[in-house]
């Protein structure tokens, strides 16, 4: 027996044996995206896990802190202060700025990640590529250099623990209440909410049609790095290599290797 389906003025004839193999064209897309979806989820573990596998010594981590700090000046970056000193004073923004920290780092990356894959596989795997060498690069800084964040030291305020009745996190970073021990608040040096934020704003400029769209996608970049110095969390050197790690991903995968074939 054969099944005729008809389209249009011809009729295409599929075999019972042909069917499974229509079956698994029409499926392919489905595995396509869940194979994806696991591996950003394995990179986002990874992420996390090599997060706590830095050394966990305070001291050294605000000694490389200071190190940093005195940098900064030496260069006139030293803005963290006023910054900082500004979500303290006023509310509104401290707790805006708070519940950014909290959240755009992980939903603008994956709704970017997201319009990509829909956009299709020669956007989507170049830019995925792209994330996850910035990625590895700011892990493997983690490891080797531990700095703590300047809600640290004297005189900077920890603006998420003063919204904190007011979120989902508690007193360690951006964790939610009571999964303080799942993150590791040393690991600030490069700071990759400044890094993946810069990466959605070089992608969608890459790919994106309306100006309007690039224009939000590189606000988005600027504010992510004034609320990770403001609320205490980053210093701007952080800010500024979390940047270079996201563009040194960007050439490594766009300029570096060949165009996908059709």
């Amino acid at each position: 027996m054969q099944d005729n389906v008809i389209a249009g003025d011809e009729a295409v004839i599929e075999t019972p044996a042909a069917l499974p193999r229509t079956r698994w064209r029409r499926l392919a897309p489905v595995g396509t995206g869940l194979r994806e979806f696991l591996l950003i989820v394995v990179l986002y573990v990874a992420y996390d896990g090599s997060r706590l596998l830095a050394s966990d010594n305070r001291d050294a981590a605000v000694d490389r802190a200071k190190v940093l700090l005195r940098i900064e000046r030496a260069v006139r970056l030293d803005w963290e202060r006023s910054i900082n000193a500004f979500f303290v004073r006023h509310d509104t923004f401290g707790l805006f700025a708070s519940f950014w920290y909290a959240a755009a780092h992980y939903i603008l990356t994956a709704g970017v990640l997201i319009w990509l894959y829909f956009k299709g596989r020669d956007a989507y795997v170049p830019a995925r590529r792209a994330l996850m060498v910035a990625t590895v690069l700011a892990l493997t800084l983690y490891l080797m250099l531990p700095t703590a964040p300047p809600r640290f030291l004297h005189g900077f305020t920890d603006v998420l623990a003063l919204h904190a009745d007011q979120g989902w996190w508690g007193a360690d970073a951006s964790a939610p209440k009571g999964m303080g021990n799942f993150t590791n608040e040393l690991a600030a040096f490069p700071s990759l909410h400044a890094g993946w934020s810069l990466w959605c704003a070089l992608v969608i400029q890459r790919y994106a049609r309306w100006r309007i769209v690039k224009v939000l996608a590189w606000g988005g970049a600027f504010l992510t790095g004034l609320s990770v110095i403001g609320t205490g969390n980053h210093w701007v050197l952080d800010v500024l290599v979390g940047w270079m790690v996201a563009i040194a991903g960007v050439v490594a995968v766009w300029e570096l290797t060949p165009k996908l074939p059709e």
